[in-house]
């Protein structure tokens, strides 16, 4: 019979509490320790390796505990586990903290160094030889690499940006930048890109290599650019710069910082925790538990690899990774200000948890699951590739098991991760199946709270999650962002939009073999959408979410179902639909009129029972506004929905709510994001909507009429949907809205959605500017256009006829 036993064991003030539920080897680590040890209590190991070493000579079918005391563990090389370190079910291996006590897993090294005044507040230390480093870490914060422009956390891209970054003028200053970086954003806010600087010209002109961190190579934008580790701009307190060559350290102190007495650390490793292990002998039930990760370095010049048909690379690996691992678990462990993604579950992994984690401040992304490419049929990796139906293989589901599935984030705290790489999110979901988040708060990310790439393969659930303050340094994404290029989108030699009559009507969901669930979930995004399902996304089951922004967005997709939300202070936005998509939404509740975007007459399979809230009209009257935009909408109705205490948050509705009657459930409003008291106790929660009322599309002094053009119909892009649907970088160029058959513009080539941004080798950014661009181009002459069509540059020749 398992014995239940119980030790106290006090050293000093603290104590190791270790409960076991069967017999179980105990060993002990302690920085203070030695590894000729025995391992025990009183005399404990020095490190985790000389523990891992023990372990691996228990008995199989014994428990295994690795205490670990309070301290700093600075790893020499990465802690490898392999599936010799696997336990069993009955019988697993744990690393934990003793009660009560912090301890750090580093990748650091300290430095005890002699500083010496160098000049206008700037100290300066010799280091060990051959020192490599890129983070300091100051009384455990990390300092910021001197840099241009210098920090300032109230600026929204980079904490500050600047177009001259590294202009000649700006690069006369500096003596020798090789070794520095240029970080910018994608040109269309997709991301960003990435560059060691290599050196410069006579002309002070500076040359540099990467930019493979996007896989939609479009170029930087020209204003939101920063430059760092260049020893010239060290020039603010918090600022460091490493001269390799010399092997000296500059540090410009704050004023309210004891150099003398401060402990100061430097980062050396990627990875401080990896299992390694395969498909066919996974490492299996080794969980890590209490432990704090600190100091792994930055890799935004190692993310290389394109995800599938997206603006996506990756770099696989974190300052935890796991490859080939079954059931095992990161529980109640912090992750704090690694230099890039802090958990990284790579391609074949089974049943792994992430349970009760604070993350914080990572360089990349929180917590990543990606499988392997080659386990998807008919992968294609650039935005603009196509393939034929009859090229395709029509199989259900991956071709093979080397992806990440049925495992578990839950309870988590992630917040402020992307300091360094745009493109990332709290959690990122690709090539994967059946990965489950909730009860997650995350917040302060530069893109998307959580991101689904592609529909392969399914089987997400997130729910009882709080994502907001999202998109903060970035465009056209939501809280929640997902798409679906899967091998059915854009193909060649079918109808998409008929594809659901006929015996391919599985063809969109041949990658996502289940569906992808969102359920009570509170989602807000200032910069995009609440929820935003982008190009190709299908097969999801979306009920029961407070979206408190920036409402839903539906691009094309198919078998959708958006059922018993709340959409405040905001809409639904279909964006570019199939014909007979199948999609669903009913019975929601939206403060708004739609958001249609080129929705032609299809409106999917059912679009009604839905309530939008007019504060104060107390009769029901019909919906007619959403009637007119659907087409459908029968029983849809207008009202005050009587909510609750919608000024705290509570948008369930009262008793005698019309809502009701139309089917619309309440769901909890007060269960969303961390439970774990510690972690809830120190999370933030969403700004609320400080008084529902009716919204619409936010204001913008751009005109919105509408004129005839070569017997089209054009007018200004205006407003994010218009700017999201076309793919822009913003409020710019002229949208074609309808291209008659036998009009002048259709035998000239224009396109129902086509932006046209250029006219006359001139720029277009309003309809003025066309009228301006078509006055210049001498009679009887063709004007030469630049249009924006599926996110491809096209030309064409058109008369130069004036707009009207």
């Amino acid at each position: 019979m398992q014995q239940q036993i119980t030790q106290l064991i006090v050293m000093g003030a603290t104590a190791c509490l270790a409960i076991a539920g069967a017999p179980a080897a105990e060993f002990y680590v302690a920085p203070g320790g030695d590894d000729t040890n025995p391992g025990g209590l009183g005399r404990p190991f020095a490190t985790i390796r000389r523990a891992q070493m023990a372990a691996r000579e228990v008995p199989d079918g014994e428990r295994v505990m690795v205490y670990l005391r309070g301290g700093t563990y600075y790893l020499p090389q990465t802690l490898v586990f392999t599936p010799k370190d696997s336990g069993t079910q009955r019988a697993p291996i744990t690393y934990l903290a003793c009660e009560g006590e912090t301890p750090v897993i580093s990748g650091g090294v300290r430095l005890m160094l002699n500083w010496q005044p160098f000049r206008d507040g700037i100290m300066k230390a010799a280091v060990p030889a051959g020192l490599v480093t890129d983070q300091l870490f100051v009384n455990g914060r990390r300092q910021y690499m001197a840099r241009y422009p210098n920090f300032d956390p109230s600026v929204r891209h980079f904490n500050g940006f600047a177009g001259d970054a590294f202009s000649p003028t700006r690069a006369a200053r500096w003596s020798d930048p090789r070794g520095g970086f240029i970080h910018a954003m994608h040109a269309y806010e997709w991301g960003d890109f990435h560059y060691l600087i290599t050196g410069k010209g006579a002309e002070n002109e500076v040359t540099y290599e990467g930019g493979w961190q996007n896989n939609r190579r479009m170029g930087m934008h020209k204003t939101y650019r920063m430059v760092e580790n260049i020893f010239e701009e060290l020039d603010a307190p918090g600022e460091w710069f490493h001269d390799v060559k010399a092997d000296v350290l500059y540090f410009y102190p704050p004023k309210e910082l004891d150099l003398s007495n401060a402990t100061i650390e430097a980062v050396r490793l990627r990875y401080l925790v990896e299992f390694r292990g395969t498909q066919d002998r996974p490492v299996r039930f080794i969980s890590l538990e209490g432990l704090t990760f600190r100091h792994a370095a930055r890799t935004f010049m190692e993310n290389k690899e394109p995800l599938l048909r997206s603006d996506w690379t990756t770099y696989r690996g974190g300052a935890i990774l796991l490859d080939g691992a079954e059931d095992c678990a990161v529980q109640d462990c912090t992750l704090d200000q690694v230099g890039g993604n802090g958990i990284f579950v790579n391609r074949y992994n089974r049943r792994i948890a992430v349970r009760g984690c604070h993350i914080v401040q990572a360089g990349a992304s929180g917590v990543a699951f990606v499988g392997d490419p080659n386990a998807v049929r008919n992968p294609l990796f650039e935005y603009g590739q196509r393939q034929s139906y009859k090229d395709i293989d029509k199989t259900p589901g991956p071709r093979t098991d080397n992806y990440p599935a049925d495992c578990l984030v839950e309870d988590c705290l992630i917040h402020e991760t992307g300091r360094v790489e745009k493109q990332t999110a709290g959690v990122q979901i690709s090539m994967s199946m059946g990965v489950t988040v909730r009860y997650c708060s995350i917040y302060d990310v530069p893109r998307a709270g959580i991101n689904i790439s592609e529909g392969t393969f399914g089987g997400h659930v997130i729910e009882s999650c709080d994502v907001f303050d999202t998109v903060l340094e970035t465009g056209d994404h939501g809280s929640f962002n997902a798409w679906g290029r899967d091998r059915y989108w854009g193909l060649k030699g079918i109808d998409l939009n008929t594809v659901t009559l006929g015996e391919d009507r599985d063809l969109p969901v041949l990658d996502i073999v289940k569906p992808n669930i969102l359920r009570n979930n509170r989602w807000r995004c200032d910069h995009g959408w609440d929820i935003d399902l982008d190009d190709g996304s299908s097969r999801y089951e979306i009920y029961n979410n407070l979206c408190l922004n920036g409402g839903l967005k539906l691009r094309e997709g198919f078998y959708r179902l958006v059922e018993n939300n709340v959409i405040v202070n905001n809409s639904l936005h279909p964006h570019v639909w199939y014909g007979n998509s199948e999609d669903v939404f009913r019975r929601n509740i939206v403060f708004a009129a739609y958001g249609p975007i080129r929705v032609n007459k299809s409106w999917g399979k059912q679009c009604d029972l839905n309530l939008l809230h007019k504060p104060g009209q107390t009769r029901p009257s019909p919906a007619s506004g959403l009637q007119q935009q659907s087409g459908l909408d029968a029983n849809s109705i207008e009202v005050d929905a009587m909510f609750m205490d919608p000024a705290n948050g509570d948008y369930r509705v009262g008793n005698g709510s019309p809502a009701l009657k139309l089917g619309f459930r309440n769901f909890p409003m007060d269960q969303f994001g961390v439970q774990k008291p510690s972690l809830k106790a120190m999370a933030r929660t969403p700004q609320l909507p400080k008084s529902p009322k009716s919204a619409s599309e936010p204001g913008t002094m751009r005109d919105g009429h509408v004129v005839d053009w070569l017997g089209a119909k054009v007018k200004n892009v205006i407003g994010l949907g218009e700017v999201s649907a076309a793919g822009l970088p913003g409020e710019v160029g002229v949208v074609v809205l309808d291209v008659p058959e036998q009009s002048e513009a259709a035998r000239s080539g224009l396109r129902q959605g086509d932006v046209i941004l250029r006219c006359g080798g001139k720029q277009v950014d309003t309809l003025e500017d066309l009228v301006r661009a078509c006055r210049d181009i001498p009679a009887g002459r063709k004007a030469r256009l630049e249009v924006f069509r599926n996110q491809q540059p096209i030309r064409l020749k058109v008369p130069a006829a004036e707009p009207r």
